[in-house]
């Protein structure tokens, strides 16, 4: 019996129009079938630091968090809810 666990960014998504979240799926095989799995998931918000995240999620991240991101992104912390 051998036992694996692969750890891997299975999911990359824009939500909230400046927004990356990440999702990663940690995989436990037994002889190369999957026994179980796992998901954890992380927004990465605009001005937020990505650097140690994945090149892909980087890549997105530099392209997509632009000055003009960041500034309506902190516009829109300020905007009263619908709550208020």
């Amino acid at each position: 019996m051998s036992l694996t666990k692969t750890v891997e960014i299975d999911k990359i998504e824009i939500v909230n129009k400046y927004c990356v979240q990440v999702r990663q799926k940690t995989t436990i095989l037994e002889n190369d079938n999957e026994i179980s799995s796992t998901f954890s998931r992380w927004v990465i918000t605009p001005g937020s630091d990505y650097s140690n995240e994945e090149h892909r999620v980087q890549s997105i991240c530099k392209v997509l968090h632009n000055e003009n991101a960041i500034r309506e992104y902190k516009e829109s912390l300020n905007k009263p809810s619908l709550d208020d």
